[in-house]
């Protein structure tokens, strides 16, 4: 079997010098809203100069919370829908998948960003903020998860799902164990203790993680599948920064998260077919596109029963799919129009455009999109 392509350095350079240069102009406006009032100018170019409103002008100020996995991209879509919306303040706490449905669910934001979807509980539960037809959930995001790792010198290996699994269970103790040389013909793996880094909040990545596990691996991970980290001990971090820098700073360590974010560590491939795969945009939206709609859910919920074992040639079925977390019906037609508009310009073509350019998602296939253009429209308030 081939060994894969590894991501270029280059081009995760230029992601991360276009998100300086949105982080820098958006610090320069000067104002008490970290996002400001005009969009970034590479934005502009990557979005086709938007400019054109459409619908009505939305003001006020809302507030979204939820997955740090999306934080680079939500940071962009606000620059540019508030330069698009002067009168419009955007607000989103990335405090995590988990978090961001609690705030939700409670009445605190008007959004959630999720890295999973809703639970039947939180369907049931927020039919008290939302009306009885409670919230749906609207794919917004696609990224492939890459297991990173810090070995000088290593810049790609193979995992099999069993060592995968071996590795994040504490099986796996030593860089150069057999079955890891197995999959690893000619690379001099060294005499290293490995350090395997989970979340330590309650993360739609993690939950992303171990449902991949749990499909390609169930022998070796008999865990169910959750947000929260199911065994005790090890390491951790919070966020998805916090488990890169941990890795970042100890030589051996091992872990998992949104590929737009792990820099220039080193990252593993994954088996698909007999073939290894190395993370890449196209390979996540492959698997995507191969998996069908989640079952006995509201017509208008875009829920995804991701294939976490697909064969198809290419497809790379370690990935998240972010979902904005919305009502169908809103206590007010200011936030029921806001979510109509804000939400629209995301799955846009030009709001995908920019999150692929600011964090290297992949876009969303043009039938998902009309699909979320349809849910968008059946969102109302309620009256009186």
């Amino acid at each position: 079997m081939d060994r894969p392509v590894k991501p270029s350095r280059i081009s995760r350079a230029g992601v991360a010098v276009l998100a300086g240069a949105l982080a820098l102009t958006l610090t320069a406006c000067g104002s008490d809203d970290p996002i400001g009032r005009s969009p970034n100018a590479a934005v502009r170019a990557t979005a086709g100069e938007v400019g054109v409103v459409d619908g009505p002008a939305v003001s006020g100020t809302f507030a979204g919370a939820g997955a740090s996995s999306i934080e680079a991209a939500m940071d962009a879509w606000r620059a540019q829908f508030q330069g698009m919306h002067p009168g419009a303040t955007v607000n989103y706490d990335p405090v995590g998948s988990g978090g961001g449905r609690r705030q939700f669910l409670a009445g605190g934001a008007v959004f959630a960003g999720s890295d999973n979807v809703l639970s039947a509980a939180e369907i049931e539960q927020s039919r008290t903020v939302c009306g009885p037809d409670g919230a749906i959930d609207l794919p917004i995001y696609v990224s492939p998860i890459a297991v990173a790792f810090n070995l000088p010198g290593i810049e790609t290996l193979n995992l099999s799902p069993e060592v995968m699994a071996r590795i994040f269970t504490g099986d796996l103790r030593r860089w150069d164990d057999p079955a890891l040389v197995a999959d690893n013909p000619g690379v001099d793996l060294p005499d290293l203790a490995v350090t395997p880094v989970h979340r330590s909040d309650d993360s739609g990545t993690t939950a992303n993680f171990v449902d991949y596990l749990a499909a390609v691996a169930p022998d070796v991970w008999t865990w169910d599948v959750s947000g929260v980290w199911p065994l005790t001990g090890g390491d951790s971090a919070q966020g998805t920064s916090g488990v890169v820098n941990a890795v970042q700073q100890t030589v051996g360590a091992i872990t998992y998260a949104d590929a737009s974010r792990v820099g220039d560590l080193g990252t593993a491939a994954v088996l698909v077919g007999g073939q290894w795969v190395g993370f890449s945009a196209e390979g996540a939206a492959a698997a995507v596109d191969a998996s069908p709609r989640l079952a006995g859910r509201h017509e208008h919920d875009m829920a995804i029963a991701l294939d976490r074992a697909t064969d198809v040639a290419g497809a790379y079925p370690l990935l998240l799919v972010s979902y904005a977390v919305v009502c169908l019906q809103y206590e007010t037609e200011a936030d029921a129009q806001f979510v109509r508009s804000f939400m629209g310009f995301v799955v846009s073509d030009a709001g995908q455009r920019i999150a692929a350019q600011i964090a290297g998602s992949a876009p969303i296939s043009a039938d998902l999109a009309d699909g979320i253009r349809g849910s968008l429209a059946a969102i109302t308030h309620r009256a009186g």
